[in-house]
């Protein structure tokens, strides 16, 4: 065992270039002051004329001189004489029989010698010997202060460079690449069986793969590996898990690293980085290289010529699309990137010979979130009565990571509540706690302002429950949660394509609050802040984007390369941009109306409604079934798509 932590303990200890620094400075002072006979003798100083005293009377017994100073040996019976009392001891307290004992300064050597010759014939019993003068010192003293300037300089371009360790850590290495290489015995092995839905995105990688194991299945027919394949989809999705998925499935080399580890703040680092990544690439092909968020360093060219400097990240832009597919070729290494902002890349990143493929990882559907959950739910303790088939249907719009989120919440709030397993109300709670935000149930509000909020949201509960294309209602609930003080929950049809009518009664249902609060109160408030940001969204997409106006007629001004964000113009005239604003304007006070409408012909619903909502603090489908009766157009054919929330609130921040 003592062998085995001997290893340990050898392998933790980790070399520094500032033991160099330290050793070369230990060295020095030890020359310094060992070279110039340093020793523990204590020495006193001494004039000259006392030491001819000492030298006349035979007390000396040895004289070591340079050419500016001496060192003076006392014979022993000298040293007992009470004259001598103070250097007959050294540092420690011993007797001081070994010397020197006094040291004096030599005005002229030659004649101290001569002195010394004359004492040596008198007395053959005298010693004395001349040391060559040590340039130690000297030489130390120059460049001491050069090794200290020097050692600082280092130390700041090392924290400047991005402190200590790694490829960039070093200041002569720090144009070498950042990229980690995935090691299958330390690093966490993800393999495709991890990477639940996403079929689609894992055939197009998995063939990738399957390309590198093996090759001639391909090239026999003719066929070449493609050199890059770009996952763009929004935050969330998969896009990184599927590299690491490749990561442990390629039994090839694997480089992986961020788009931001290109760019530091010396010009040309960016470039450099990316030349020694597709060297060390090429080195070990068949290889892998995974760029993370590759829109840090791909933004497209060209729009910021305000700056009229050198932009390094378009020089590390440059040097990528060379080594990607320039003169000198690049094979058998794919490029594998992925990003959430593929409509600000450069045009010349994405085309055919550099990212053959482009995959979307889009959000999952209800099946892929059943599969996702399968993937999560493994390590959770769950009851055994819960349906998974019926957490996907909660939680439709959801991304992989919004669903690992909910089963790690719904997990501490059964823990929250000493529970023994996760059962299907703790995930409930989980999917309000992270749509609505945290409960505030000790939250102060005046019965005035309850009543208020339960007339809103009850509003927005009649108004959707009494048109044919408005989301299904879920809950509608008054206890303020994050920064609203109510929410009604949906749960939408999914639809692939979205016709106007339904566009039209989204927008009424989501003006219900303001509505209902005019039809009992005849006020209105502020707490409609969410739901109108929400339909002026949806009307301003209906009549520039959609072409869904008879005014404008079949027109968009959309811009799906993402290009219009650097224009200072807009793409259409201010004669135009007026009937934009009055169509928008007309479409929602159009739904605003008719929700008043349905809110008058409904009054004691409303109120009634209102009455529990204050009792209960929260309603289902089945108490607006009891008020209003069944939907005559309940249509239960459709698959449920993905779940919003209308929140009252004052705060601008709060999402619809």
């Amino acid at each position: 065992m003592s062998k085995e932590n001997n290893k340990k303990n050898n392998s933790n200890l980790k070399f520094s270039p500032w033991m160099i620094y330290g050793l070369f400075i230990v060295m020095f002072l030890g020359i310094s002051l060992f070279g110039n006979g340093f020793d523990f003798s204590n020495p006193r100083p001494t004039t000259l004329s006392k030491f001819h005293q000492y030298l006349d009377s035979g007390q000396v017994a040895k004289v070591v001189f340079t050419n500016n100073r001496a060192n003076i040996f006392l014979k022993e019976e000298a040293l007992k004489n009470k004259t001598h009392e103070k250097v007959s001891k050294d540092v420690f307290g011993k007797p001081n029989t070994k010397g020197p004992q006094y040291f004096t300064e030599i005005g002229n050597s030659e004649l101290f010698q001569k002195s010394l010759e004359e004492q040596g014939k008198k007395d053959p019993n005298f010693i004395y010997e001349k040391e060559p003068e040590s340039m130690w010192g000297e030489v130390l003293s120059i460049l001491l202060p050069f090794l200290l300037i020097g050692a600082l300089w280092i130390f700041m371009m090392r924290r400047m460079s991005g402190g200590s360790g790694g490829g960039g850590g070093q200041i002569f290495s720090i144009g070498k690449s950042k990229a980690k290489l995935f090691d299958e015995k330390t690093d966490t092995k993800v393999t495709f069986e991890n990477v639940a839905g996403l079929e689609g995105a894992k055939e197009e990688i998995e063939e990738i793969v399957e390309f590198l194991k093996n090759p001639d299945r391909y090239t026999s027919l003719g066929g070449k590996i493609p050199k890059g394949a770009l996952l763009v989809g929004p935050p969330g999705t998969g896009k990184t898990l599927l590299a690491k998925a490749v990561a442990g499935e390629a039994k090839v080399p694997f480089f992986s690293l961020s788009g931001s580890d290109f760019v530091e703040m010396f010009v040309g680092v960016g470039a450099s980085r990316v030349r020694d990544l597709f060297k060390q690439a090429k080195e070990k092909s068949p290889s892998i290289i995974f760029i993370d968020e590759i829109d840090a360093v791909g933004r497209a060219r060209g729009k910021n010529n305000m700056t009229g400097a050198n932009d390094e990240r378009e020089n590390t832009l440059n040097q990528l699309l060379t080594e990607m597919d320039g003169f000198g070729g690049n094979s058998n290494v794919i490029v594998l990137a992925a990003t959430n902002r593929a409509d600000v890349l450069d045009k010349a990143l994405l085309r055919p010979g550099r990212f053959d493929r482009q995959i979307y990882v889009d959000l999952p559907d209800i099946r892929e979130r059943k599969e996702i959950f399968e993937v999560h739910l493994k390590p959770i303790k769950k009851a055994e009565e819960l349906d998974v088939e019926f957490l996907a249907k909660q939680t439709p719009g959801f991304s992989g990571a919004d669903i690992a989120n909910v089963c790690n919440e719904a997990a501490l709030i059964a823990a929250r509540k000493n529970k023994k397993a996760v059962d299907k109300q703790d995930f409930l709670d989980a999917v309000d706690r992270i749509i609505g935000g945290l409960e505030k149930k000790n939250k102060i509000v005046t019965p005035e302002e309850k009543r208020a909020i339960a007339i809103h949201e009850a509003g927005h509960a009649t108004v959707s429950w009494m048109l044919e294309h408005a989301a299904p209602l879920v809950k509608v609930t008054i206890v303020p949660r994050g920064q609203s003080l109510g929410a009604a929950w949906y749960l939408p049809e999914e639809r692939l394509i979205v016709r106007p009518e339904q566009m039209l009664d989204e927008m009424c249902a989501t003006m219900g609050g303001r509505a209902a609060e005019k039809v009992i109160f005849n006020k209105i408030s502020t707490g409609a802040l969410s739901d109108l940001e929400k339909v002026t969204k949806q009307a301003r997409a209906m009549v520039t984007i959609y072409g869904l106006n008879d005014k404008l007629g079949n027109i968009t001004y959309y811009d799906s390369s993402g290009q219009s964000e650097y224009n200072f113009s807009k793409p259409y005239s201010e004669e135009t941009a007026q009937i934009i604003d009055k169509e928008i304007s007309e479409l929602i006070e159009t739904q605003y109306k008719r929700a008043i409408k349905i809110l008058d012909e409904n009054k004691d619903k409303l109120n009634q409604l209102a009455d529990i909502l204050i009792e209960k603090e929260v309603i289902f489908k089945d108490d607006l079934e009891s008020i209003f009766g069944m939907r005559p157009f309940e249509n239960n054919s459709n698959t449920k798509a993905e779940e919003k929330s209308d929140e009252i609130g004052n705060s601008p921040s709060e999402s619809a």
